[in-house]
């Protein structure tokens, strides 16, 4: 990398390329020597792919400055693959004497100037060069913002939805990383330092995350932890914290709405309240309490951000809100794409533990927790139909529903060949097809870690159960498991007989999951009670139970069973 470069005294020089394991720190001088940026720069042991992380755009966006000074000196060579460019602040002479976003060489805001223009002023002139010697070095580009020094905001991430379908295809899938309830896919080709880089060919996201001109650890842990999560998923560096509290829901349709003229600002709603369209969202007021403006919805959204200062100006921002898409959740498509691949190999696997001491030991720790004979019981996520051809061998009337229709397909392929009269049918386990109170019991094994939203799967069984009716969950916590990670399985283990790339593609998306970060199954019970279950039973010792043999059936992450029973009233 060919970069003007200059230490703590100001003395120029050249950075030239690092060797791998190394990591420099010092400064990026800019329109010679008229912008200095502290940065660092970590060369990995391995070649790869280089990252651009920047902060401090804009000056009193405490949360990203910090989080990238923390990175830089906290990230080891060691563990990197390829090379990453940290700038710890691009505005640095705003930052040292306590400016805002407009910089005061020539009263512009750079993150409205991309793309910069060469011969413009001194804020254009420094987003071209920022271009022309940044940009050009990365293959991805994360920029690290907050609300400003006036702004309030909940949590979000921006990608750009106007780039080349792979661009924003890539930086979709960043963007999904991130441990927040809410991304923006922005209809911007300009302005944004991130929608310049996605419309020059670099995925590109920016992460948004405090406000109001303070900061705090907490948020700087999640910023670098998301941060993090994205190296990761770029192969770029390693992540052992997986966790995760939210998986962002898509956003458009913004709202930015700006105030007329200067006033005092009252809002009526919060960052992360839901409005109608026709909801009033604030008034402003003059000196004489007069009512100037009113904000009112155009739209069904929620508030990413508004202003928290007393005062709004002219053009300035008042508040800003978009249209929630859950239907661009592509995680359950992501899932059912996973499970299909897998479709063949578990009707081989079911087929052959049907016939195995393993199909007794779940026959009977069934038989012990249901409440009677001869029972309509829905199996759901069952797979190639183990559980349900158990259960129709046992004398239940017995339903079997799964999301993969390749499953559904191998599961009555399997019910034929086993002579059980079972009933199989591709639903969604978070959105059942069956009226209320239609069973006498639904049973699941080793389908909700598998869920985007349990709390949602949990209120279906429930309300598809009659009162007295019981929910039986086997299940494990494999979230604190790596599924890479097949060194404690037999060799002839059916894990062992995937690719790699498979298993990998799996513990992915096993990532996007909330409950994944859950600590179960104590979380499961509050959910369950949440859903109207009146009692519960939890059993932590049933895979000393089943699993006595390590054969190709052995599971080595314990299972859990939760029995709940719902309110005979």
């Amino acid at each position: 990398m060919k970069q003007t470069y200059t230490k703590e005294d100001g003395k120029e020089l050249i950075l030239p390329e690092l060797t791998p394991g190394e990591k420099r720190s010092g400064f990026f001088a800019f329109l010679e020597g008229g912008a200095v940026m502290p940065a660092a720069v970590i060369q990995g042991k391995k070649t790869g792919k280089t990252v651009l992380i920047t902060a401090g755009i804009h000056a009193k966006e405490y949360v990203g400055i910090q989080a990238v000074l923390e990175l830089a000196a906290q990230i080891s060579p060691e563990d990197v693959t390829g090379r990453i460019i940290l700038v710890k602040a691009v505005c640095r002479e705003a930052l040292e004497q306590r400016e805002g976003s407009i910089l005061r060489q020539d009263g512009r805001n750079l993150n409205r100037e991309f793309p910069g223009r060469a011969d413009g002023t001194f804020t254009q002139r420094l987003a071209w060069e920022m271009e022309q010697k940044l940009f050009a070095e990365a293959d991805y580009y994360i920029d690290l913002h907050s609300g400003d020094s006036y702004e309030e905001l909940v949590p979000y991430t921006y990608y750009p939805g106007k780039a080349a379908p792979e661009v924003s295809s890539t930086a979709r899938r960043m963007a999904c990383c991130t441990d927040v309830p809410y991304m923006v896919r922005s209809e911007s080709t300009r302005g944004g330092a991130y929608s310049c880089a996605a419309s020059a060919g670099i995925p590109s996201v920016l992460l948004k995350r405090g406000g109001m001109g303070r900061w705090t650890a907490e948020e700087v842990q999640s910023m670098k932890k998301d941060v993090c999560a994205i190296l990761d998923e770029l192969g770029i560096l390693k992540s052992h914290d997986v966790s995760r509290t939210y998986y962002p829901i898509e956003v458009t349709q913004v709202q930015y709405q700006a105030a007329s003229g200067f006033g005092f600002w009252y809002p009526k709603k919060k960052p992360g309240d839901l409005v109608r369209s026709g909801d009033v969202l604030g008034t402003v007021r003059g000196y004489d309490g007069k009512i100037r403006e009113t904000a009112v919805a155009e739209i069904d959204g929620v508030i990413l951000y508004q202003t928290g200062s007393l005062q709004v100006v002219e053009d300035g921002a008042m508040i800003a809100y978009g249209k929630i898409n859950y239907h661009l959740d592509t995680r359950k498509e992501e899932i059912t794409n996973y499970w299909t691949k897998r479709s063949e190999g578990f009707l081989e696997q079911r087929r052959q533990e049907l016939h195995s001491p393993l199909a007794q030991r779940f026959d009977a720790l069934l038989r012990r927790q249901l409440p009677g004979e001869r029972l309509r019981i829905l199996d759901v996520g069952c797979g190639t139909g183990f559980f349900t051809i158990l259960l129709s061998r046992a004398g239940h009337e017995a339903v079997g529903v799964d999301l993969t229709p390749d499953m559904v397909r191998g599961a009555r392929k399997l019910a034929m060949e086993e002579g059980a009269d079972c009933e199989f049918r591709v639903m969604d386990a978070e959105n059942l097809d069956f009226p209320d109170g239609s069973f006498d019991a639904v049973v699941s094994r080793n389908l909700t870690w598998t869920l985007p939203d349990v709390k949602r799967a949990y209120r279906e069984w429930s309300r598809v159960l009659k009162p007295g009716g019981v929910i039986i969950n086997i299940d494990a916590n494999y979230g604190d498991c790596d599924f890479t990670d097949t060194s404690e399985l037999p060799e002839n283990h059916a894990h062992n007989r995937i690719e790699r790339e498979m298993m990998q593609e799996c513990e992915r998306i096993k990532r996007q999951l909330p409950i994944s970060s859950c600590v179960r199954p104590g979380w499961d019970v509050g959910a369950l009670a949440g859903s109207g279950m009146a009692s519960f039973s939890v059993d932590l010792k049933i895979s000393r139970e089943l699993y006595r043999e390590r054969d190709d059936f052995y599971n080595p992450t314990p299972l859990f069973l939760i029995c709940a029973r719902k309110d005979n009233r």
